[in-house]
């Protein structure tokens, strides 16, 4: 899919929007600026996301509202606007804008106990896990940052001396960039960027879907 007509890319006034939410964050400035949020923010990256449809499929734009029931910041609002374009359980490509910028990145956001065995097994493994240590070192190079949730020490039964422990002490695994304010963001020309930025992402993700995969665990819940 082209560039939807009409969209002239994020704008800098979302940055703007996000900054001051977290100086405001509450009912009363949201319901003051809510058109604002629409016009700047969410219609914005709900065109974006129909635009990278054709390569990387549909989107989920995430709701504004945060879940406070169990938290004990009980703000309401999230502090930036997200779209994962999702490829198995929690696995997928990422964009946001907030406060402090755009960021482009990907990989699995959470792990569940049996993906997480997978993982492991396949960093442990020399062939597959050489692999994923050349492609997170690649993605470093070019001025991603890695992340995710991490032990503290190592996994129950793996050696200290572990030639790819790093990557075994992860509970999930992100790469992502953070570009800031670039003169590009507020044109259409965000489009080709963020799409130049998943091609990089997209065989760490390739190598998750082919040694992770979904989750194979019994749903629960009700419905």
């Amino acid at each position: 899919m082209s560039t939807p007509p009409g969209f002239t890319g994020i704008p800098v006034d979302a940055v703007d929007f996000y900054d001051e939410l977290g100086h405001h964050n509450d009912r009363g400035w949201w319901a003051a600026n809510k058109d604002r949020y629409a016009t700047s923010v969410r219609e914005p990256v709900l065109a974006l996301a129909d635009a990278l449809a054709d390569e990387f499929g549909e989107m989920k734009v995430f709701r504004p509202h945060r879940d406070v029931r169990y938290s004990t910041d009980k703000t309401p609002y999230k502090d930036r606007q997200g779209a994962l374009a999702q490829v198995s359980d929690g696995m997928g490509y990422y964009v946001s804008v907030g406060p402090e910028g755009l960021t482009t990145g990907g990989g699995s956001m959470h792990l569940t106990p049996d993906q997480l065995a997978r993982f492991r097994a396949a960093i442990d493994a020399p062939a597959s896990g050489i692999a994923l240590e050349k492609l997170v070192d690649a993605l470093r190079r070019k001025g991603f940052g890695i992340g995710g949730e991490m032990l503290k020490s190592r996994p129950r039964g793996v050696d200290p001396d572990h030639p790819r422990l790093a990557l075994l002490r992860h509970k999930s695994l992100i790469v992502w960039r953070d570009h800031g304010v670039p003169d590009w963001m507020p044109t259409p020309g965000v489009t080709a960027k963020v799409r130049a930025e998943w091609r990089l992402v997209r065989p760490t993700i390739a190598w998750l879907e082919d040694h992770v995969g979904a989750s194979t665990a019994p749903r629960t819940g009700r419905g």
